[in-house]
């Protein structure tokens, strides 16, 4: 598997050192940026694999920066960040984030998270056979050889992981899919703060399926043990 470009987003120099000589040790290229505007020119200029994402930049805040990104690409963003109170949390993630790193961190979780990014990146990637490349669940149609999905004939806009989250989903269409099952096949593994991760992310991917009130239910929640996509006539 090649390794990926990783754009370094941090303006604490101790810290942006300690992740470009972990990922260099690693063999990853990367690039750097100390503030939030050089982020988004180096984003747009180089389109990098993967975003590592500090919050306090001293020009803009970091979800200024994810709000921006997302108007115009869907190239996952992990968040790096001191801020460790859920709200903190929920608003990166429903601005479009991907993945929620608290500092102190460890390098062996951020290049476990990093993995677990590629192989989601390989998974899109690699699209489905053809054979059953397109599925459709009353009005919801998604084109898995395309990587989109249209809900009333209309793409939806989708963060990498609302995406993924939806294939597994329509995928295992009827089924109950357990909170370990779902995170272990969307970030490879099971621990407390992806199960919290998944709630905000089932919850973002339903206001787009279920848009309105009275919309169609797509999608049912098991409380304490998974999610289940409904199948329509």
């Amino acid at each position: 598997m090649n390794k990926p470009l990783i754009l370094v987003v941090e303006d604490d120099p101790p810290v942006r050192n300690l992740i470009t000589t972990t990922l260099k040790t690693n063999d990853y290229r990367y690039l750097s940026a100390q503030n939030g505007q050089t982020a988004i020119i180096e984003a747009s200029s180089h389109n990098p694999d993967i975003i590592l994402l500090d919050l306090g930049l001293p020009d803009m805040d970091g979800v200024a920066v994810i709000r921006n990104i997302r108007s115009w690409s869907n190239l996952p963003i992990i968040v790096i960040s001191a801020r460790s109170e859920d709200n903190d949390k929920i608003e990166a993630l429903d601005a479009g984030a991907d993945d929620y790193l608290t500092k102190p961190f460890s390098v062996e979780e951020l290049l476990a998270r990093l993995r677990a990014t590629q192989r989601r990146l390989s998974f899109m990637s690699a699209g489905m056979p053809a054979a059953s490349s397109v599925f459709v669940n009353g009005e919801l149609r998604v084109d898995y050889a395309g990587g989109c999905a249209f809900l009333h004939d209309k793409e939806l806009h989708l963060t990498p992981i609302e995406y993924k989250l939806l294939c597994l989903l329509s995928k295992n269409v009827g089924k109950v899919l357990t909170h370990t099952f779902i995170t272990q096949n969307i970030w490879g593994r099971c621990w407390d703060n992806d199960v919290a991760s998944l709630r905000v992310f089932m919850a973002t991917l339903r206001k787009k399926l279920e848009p309105e009130p009275d919309s169609q239910p797509y999608i049912q929640t098991h409380i304490g043990v998974g999610y289940r996509m409904i199948r329509l006539d």
